[in-house]
């Protein structure tokens, strides 16, 4: 019974272990919070009279803003309430991209 260890830097050994951690949190991690960031940054400067998209595609105007909850006027007599954090992008940037 012989047993071949390979008698080695156990450093090198999680090289490649450390690499793909690095990799997942550049690529994947990283952005991932950069995008929720700024999303936070733009639901808290939210005011009256954007216009602004849901998550869902629904267009409109914000007609009022109680703490978390966002009062949205579709049409001329039509409002519904949203949550603050269903509000995705705001109008000029939709039609941008």
């Amino acid at each position: 019974m012989l047993f071949l260890q390979a008698q080695g830097n156990p450093i090198m050994s999680f090289l490649p272990l450390i690499g793909i951690v690095l990799v997942f949190y550049f690529f994947f991690i990283r952005p991932q919070q950069k995008k929720q960031k700024s999303q936070n940054q733009f639901v808290s400067d939210l005011n009256k009279g954007d216009e602004v998209v849901t998550s869902s595609g629904i267009i409109g105007k914000i007609n009022k803003i109680d703490d978390n909850v966002v009062t949205i006027q579709i049409d001329q007599k039509t409002f519904i309430r949203v949550l603050k954090g269903s509000v995705s992008k705001e109008m000029t940037d939709a039609i941008r991209s």
